[in-house]
């Protein structure tokens, strides 16, 4: 049984190269279903995006999608969600991820997947959230990341401490576990 209630992911919409990720992220869909735990996303039906919607409605879990209505104009909602939220903006449907999500869980993805990370990076390094942030990092595809924030640490940019905000899993069956023993550890302070 694990503590949280929801989790946010940020990811492509698109499948990448390797059809691993793709895999994983219907895995890590079912996953959360199995464990009574919402998915939030951003309610997209290609690529990761739909991959884990698709393992959690499958397996017949709870999907809450946020989108913006500029990519709700372009794309054509083909899965059927518990709950669609339509927003007016970007900057809005970020800040409405961040609070229907207990944690979050980062996959594979592209511009739009490292906006939101540095989103929910710099809020939590203010102090706005104390969330888990879960960098699922299967055949490295993270590393380039954390060598960047390790550069800006080294050229004074930004604190040690910072590298701490993100938490990098290997495997995708890993991601409850550690969100699970961050809580923990958080309630010993």
């Amino acid at each position: 049984m694990f503590n949280i209630k929801s989790l946010g992911i940020f990811c492509g919409s698109a499948n990448g190269k390797n059809p691993r990720y793709v895999q994983d992220a219907f895995k890590l869909g079912k996953i959360l279903a199995e464990n009574n735990i919402r998915l939030v996303y951003g309610a997209g039906h290609a690529g990761m995006m739909g991959a884990v919607a698709k393992g959690c409605l499958e397996s017949g879990g709870t999907v809450i999608g946020i989108i913006n209505t500029l990519l709700q104009d372009r794309e054509k909602q083909v899965l059927t969600l518990s709950e669609l939220k339509i927003l007016p903006s970007l900057h809005i449907r970020k800040d409405a991820m961040l609070e229907s999500s207990d944690a979050f869980c980062v996959l594979p993805g592209g511009i739009g997947t490292l906006d939101e990370i540095f989103e929910v990076m710099t809020l939590k390094q203010l102090g706005e959230h104390d969330k888990p942030i879960i960098m699922y990092n299967a055949d490295c595809f993270w590393e380039p990341l954390k060598k960047m924030i390790d550069d800006l640490i080294d050229a004074g940019y930004i604190r040690p401490e910072h590298a701490r905000l993100l938490t990098y899993v290997e495997k995708i069956e890993d991601v409850l576990p550690t969100i699970e023993e961050q809580i923990r550890s958080r309630g010993k302070k």
